[in-house]
């Protein structure tokens, strides 16, 4: 028994995964979009397409190592963004002549605070990760499938469009 969620909208069913026939199996999405494309161009419904990624893997490549200096500007860079905007909302709700020495004044501190909170942050989690990296969510093959009364048919829109 599953218990809704207080959050889910009524009337949305829950996501299922598609069923139909296997058209093809591809081992890029490019790939697998390549032959959607071309379908699409032959005027085939491809609503009744399915791309279905399968065996997930999540990739993450490292792109290089912290210090305590990349930390510090990258710290006072939020920090004096941080700044820029508190400034100017000081800017649009002040009339005063010396507004732009505040807007400077906001980025400076909010610059320096930025930069002491990234080194603290960082020195407490130096244990644990002192590398920086991307991650992405990969699927080692990518099948595509069609509804069950339209199989014959993109099979026979695909083999035209590829000779």
């Amino acid at each position: 028994m599953t218990i809704p969620s207080p959050f889910a909208r009524r009337g949305v069913p829950a996501p299922t995964l598609p069923r139909g026939d296997l058209l093809g199996s591809y081992d890029s999405y490019a790939a697998a979009q390549a032959v959607v494309g071309r379908l699409s161009k032959a005027e085939f419904p491809v609503k009744q397409l399915a791309i279905v990624g399968s065996d997930l893997r999540t990739v993450e490549r490292v792109t290089g190592k912290l210090t305590n200096l990349r930390v510090a500007l990258a710290g006072a860079i939020r920090g004096a963004w941080f700044g820029l905007f508190l400034g100017l909302i000081i800017f649009l709700t002040t009339a005063s002549t010396e507004t732009p020495v505040y807007v400077g004044a906001a980025v400076l501190i909010g610059a320096a605070f930025g930069m002491l909170l990234g080194v603290v942050t960082f020195s407490i989690n130096r244990q644990k990760r002192d590398y920086t990296s991307t991650s992405q969510l990969m699927a080692a093959r990518y099948d595509i499938l069609v509804d069950p009364s339209l199989t014959i048919r993109a099979q026979e829109l695909l083999a035209r469009t590829q000779a």
